[in-house]
């Protein structure tokens, strides 16, 4: 590599050491390099930052995440915990199971794994806790079970991926389905485990009628991922489209059907919209113009040269682009990586043959085991922060969590017909 380019790195790497916020760390590597190594005008770096954001895919980010403030104050969220429990919450382990389910479901509304920590583990930590579940026990599995809303779609990450690297958003969402589904299974497998060991029994039997009334409460929420993935995949919206679909429901459902928005709680999402989505996008324009610069550096062109040299394995070269991203995801948020990583790899990826949309699913789940992995683990301090606990406390019961999510991923990467079946159905 140049000498810029190192020194590019080498300001990123200082930053992000000293706890610099992403955001900073890229501005002030970027605009450092350009700078002092004259690569470009400076001109380059607000047009390269305009650049990042300058996609119509992007605006469903803002759009998904203000269907998923709607659905949640329109009292979506408590109508899939209440099925839930009246399936499986009698039974042993039950709430631990009842954690997986709700924050898969939800995950099909939100798009994002904070959005779901924060939507069930507000509401089943404290209930876990009341059953006797050991609280580093609960804060570990909402905070691994809330990152499936990564995986599942619609994923806000996926979006982003697809963006970035060019790929269809539509197929990337059919394939995060069967992968977010085994995912979930692993989960359960595990808390169902933990739960009989330690003597951790569910919540109240319900009835036969209770049941029912629960379907019947939560059909209108089972209706959006369905309304989605099915509006896609039939070729009827776009993305960006779905968005809006899901957002004109949610308002229906909210202000006609339970009638229980106001002018107060749709001012309060849009607050919260503006301020998650500019989060979001500020990182992107900023990752945006650092991977620009490693560009003009002939860094992906480098990388692949390098990884060439060491291995002429598709599977091998896989597992190492995992391992390096799974180490990056402990220390960096999830945006930044996709947006500098990706166009890296990309070269690597059409010079092995390796299938955009696999990859990227595998990005996703890598990405979503890193938001649980100290020392940043996202998903996991927002799950310790709810349940009022040390983030060390759920260390134990986190490995076997992890390690089951670790075991999805090699079988995904080793199995790539897993993830490419249902998008395969589009063409």
């Amino acid at each position: 590599m140049s000498s810029g380019a190192l020194s590019l790195l080498a300001i990123f790497a200082v930053c992000l050491i000293i706890d610099v916020p992403i955001l900073f760390s890229l501005l002030i590597a970027a605009l450092g390099y350009l700078l002092f190594f004259e690569a470009a005008p400076m001109m380059v770096a607000a047009q390269q930052y305009v650049a990042g954001m300058h996609s119509f895919t992007l605006l469903a980010i803002p759009l998904f995440v203000f269907a998923a403030q709607l659905m949640n104050r329109a009292g979506l969220t408590v109508r899939i915990i209440n099925l839930c429990m009246a399936i499986v919450g009698n039974k042993p382990g039950g709430l631990a199971v009842v954690a997986v389910l709700a924050c898969m479901l939800f995950g099909a509304l939100s798009g994002s794994g904070v959005a779901d920590v924060v939507a069930i583990g507000s509401m089943l930590l404290p209930a876990m806790k009341k059953e006797g579940y050991a609280p580093g026990f609960s804060a570990a599995l909402v905070g691994t079970s809330s990152s499936l809303g990564t995986v599942i779609p619609p994923s806000i990450v996926m979006i982003i991926y697809g963006t970035t690297a060019n790929a269809s958003i539509g197929k990337l969402f059919m394939g995060g389905i069967i992968p977010g589904i085994l995912l979930a299974t692993g989960l359960i497998i595990v808390a169902v485990y933990l739960s009989k060991k330690n003597g951790w029994s569910g919540g109240k039997r319900f009835s036969r009628m209770e049941q029912l009334i629960a379907l019947r409460d939560a059909i209108p929420a089972l209706i959006v991922p369905v309304l989605i993935i099915g509006g896609i995949r039939l070729g009827i919206f776009t993305p960006t489209e779905a968005a809006i679909s899901a957002i004109v429901y949610a308002l229906i459902l909210g202000f006609v059907i339970y009638r229980c928005l106001n002018l107060k709680s749709l001012l309060d999402s849009l607050k919260e919209t503006a301020e998650t989505s500019a989060a979001i996008l500020l990182i992107i324009a900023a990752a945006g113009l650092f991977a620009w610069c490693l560009s003009y550096e002939a860094v992906p062109q480098a990388v692949a040269a390098l990884i060439a040299d060491l291995t002429s394995s598709k599977y091998s070269v896989l597992l190492l682009l995992m391992a390096v991203i799974l180490v990056l995801g402990t220390f960096m948020e999830s945006i930044a990586i996709i947006i500098i990583i990706t166009p890296i790899v990309l070269p690597l990826l059409q010079t092995y043959n390796i299938d955009l949309i696999h990859f990227g699913v595998l990005l996703t789940i890598n990405l979503a085991i890193g938001a649980n992995t100290p020392p940043l683990g996202i998903d996991l301090m927002a799950s310790c922060r709810i349940a009022g606990i040390k983030t060390s406390e759920a260390f134990r019961p986190l490995l076997l969590m992890l390690a089951s999510m670790v075991m999805v991923l090699l079988l995904l990467i080793f199995v790539p017909e897993i993830v490419l079946y249902l998008p395969n159905l589009m063409e």
